[in-house]
């Protein structure tokens, strides 16, 4: 049978850790471990939180899970599951306000702001990242989530957010779940026509971004069709 936490050594039990080196010293499991406060007979909360890491796969396919799927979690519950949807809001939130303080106008901000989420994803997602003239993020919204093999949205879809908002300019995202960023026909028709529609609308098309993942061979995960001069 594991040991409680209170069973633990002093400097292995994660709220004293923290107090002690911070978060950073923590494992992800820790953390969450924190944030359950208690276990279940057999189970510890550091090991309730390695089973929803295994159970899910990764952090951020942790964090993307409703408040009905984690109750369903033995050990988790109604009350633990508020609390970890709530934390993992919070953590979204502070991304998106240190991101809106910054120029989005390079592919790799792009990248590091949707690759965690959109990699993992196994439909491909389309949204739209809306700039203003300073092109600091006013707001994502995603337009269209697709098949695993095709994504399909009219221009009219993709621009209208901007238009509601009042955005000078765009970039559009998608994600290959395969992880190889490599456009397809498809890609680069969607991207041509983007363009057009832009021209005509007077909105930038700042960047077509297609989120992968990266490889051994030293690719960087992502494809932006500004970097290969197409926009």
């Amino acid at each position: 049978m594991a040991l409680t936490i209170h069973e633990l050594p002093l400097e292995e039990r994660p709220r004293e850790k923290l107090i002690e080196r911070g978060a950073a010293a923590l494992s992800d499991s820790e953390l969450i471990a924190i944030l359950l406060r208690t276990g279940v007979q057999g189970s510890n909360a550091v090991e309730v939180a390695r089973h929803l890491l295994l159970k899910f796969g990764s952090l951020a396919a942790l964090s993307r899970c409703s408040v009905s799927e984690l109750s369903e979690i033995k050990g988790v519950g109604p009350a633990k599951a508020v609390q970890l949807a709530a934390a993992f809001g919070l953590g979204a939130r502070l991304a998106r306000e240190v991101f809106s303080q910054t120029a989005m106008d390079c592919p790799q901000q792009i990248y590091d702001f949707f690759a965690q989420e959109m990699r993992t994803l196994h439909q491909e997602s389309l949204r739209v990242m809306l700039l203003d003239t300073k092109y600091h993020m006013i707001r994502v919204e995603q337009v269209f989530l697709g098949s695993l093999n095709e994504s399909i949205a009219h221009p009219r879809e993709i621009f209208r957010p901007a238009l509601i908002h009042c955005a000078y300019a765009v970039v559009v995202v998608h994600n290959h779940p395969s992880g190889d960023p490599t456009p397809s026909e498809a890609d680069r028709r969607l991207t041509r026509r983007l363009k057009e529609c832009a021209e005509l609308l007077k909105i930038m098309l700042l960047d077509h971004v297609i989120i992968g993942a990266p490889n051994a061979n030293g690719s960087p995960g992502y494809v932006s069709f500004r970097e290969l001069g197409l926009l």
